[in-house]
């Protein structure tokens, strides 16, 4: 069965909607500095789970309603629609998270004095094991552009693809060196790296800012590309590299866009694996998969990773379990 996204759902019920959603998305916007798309998400969830309450109740006008009459049942027999409706476990378990945070901010605002949702249990749902690069592969994929780099001559010919050769291999390796977001490192900017003290300020999810640390491998590339982008900037361009804000740019000198990133990534993986997730992420996930594998702990990893919760980074440690077995099994007297 195909499964109808939340605009379908709410199209089949058209209704006014309840005020107190868009006093809710405008306290995210400005307290929590959510993203538009993820506004857009809480706003159609929401916009789903009332239009479904005025139905159930009968009620004809929101003045009418008041979410302190909301029961457990009530909230159940939504889930069944959902499920009655093609929805995966997972996509129901995100709508509630959306629920629990509105009934969250309805407290906090004192409209209700408790929330109805600590009394529903979360759908479980299969966690895929994220995709990763061993570490041949890693090291593999590596190669080629460093040794275009290396090999690279000062002639103004082939200056361009030099360029293009140094910002890649400056990509890759702050991506799977520091775990960054496709979104991270495209904002990343001039003044947020620190080659003195091999550290990287980054701006994540939701506005929270975290200090990451950039490898010598990392930093050793982006010597080399800002070596590169200052000559080509100067010879083609006629101006200022020093003057470009963002680390990343396009041969224009303007900001990254995200699928010039995917066709990067996308290039130099595709000799190395034959995976199907040859995107910036794979290159986040083995990160965190290999510091796992040389020991990090988990809480670090987290912190690196800009992880809001120890749960969102435990899903490698079910890539990292046969490394512990081995472990065991070489180290328990008694194994």
């Amino acid at each position: 069965m195909k499964e109808l996204s939340s605009d379908d759902l709410s199209a089949a019920c058209p209704i006014e909607r309840y005020g107190e959603i868009d006093r809710f998305l405008d306290y995210l916007k400005r307290e929590k500095n959510v993203s538009p798309h993820t506004l857009t998400a809480y706003g159609n969830d929401l916009d789903q789970f009332f239009s479904f309450i005025m139905r159930h109740l009968g009620l004809k006008d929101p003045a009418c309603f008041f979410p302190g009459q909301v029961t457990v049942v009530d909230i159940r027999l939504f889930m069944g629609e959902l499920l009655k409706n093609g929805m995966q476990p997972k996509t129901i378990a995100r709508k509630l998270a959306t629920l629990k945070s509105f009934y969250r901010y309805l407290m906090q605002s004192g409209i209700v004095s408790h929330s109805v949702l600590s009394y529903v249990t979360t759908p479980k749902y299969p966690r895929p094991v994220p995709g990763f690069l061993t570490e041949k592969q890693t090291g593999d994929l590596f190669d080629r552009p460093a040794s275009v780099c290396a090999a690279g001559d000062e002639q103004t010919g082939g200056l361009d693809e030099r360029f293009e050769v140094a910002r890649d291999l400056g990509m890759l390796e702050v991506l799977y060196g520091s775990g960054l977001r496709i979104s991270e490192l495209i904002a990343l900017e001039m003044h947020h790296v620190s080659l003195e003290t091999g550290s990287l300020k980054v701006n994540g999810k939701g506005g929270k800012q975290r200090i990451v640390p950039l490898g010598s491998c990392a930093a050793d590339a982006l010597k080399n590309y800002f070596e590169v982008r200052r000559n080509f900037f100067r010879i083609f361009m006629k101006s200022d590299a020093d003057a470009l804000t963002h680390v990343f740019v396009t041969r224009k000198g303007k900001k990254l866009y995200p699928m010039l990133v995917q066709r990067v990534t996308r290039k130099y993986l595709t000799p190395v694996t034959e995976r199907k997730e040859r995107n910036p992420h794979i290159l986040r996930h083995s990160f965190a998969t290999h510091m796992l594998n040389s020991g990090a702990d988990l809480i670090s990893v987290s912190e690196m990773l800009g992880h809001s919760s120890l749960s969102t980074t435990e899903i490698y440690t079910h890539v990292t379990f046969n490394r512990l077995r081995d472990v065991y099994l070489k180290a328990h007297p008694k194994a």
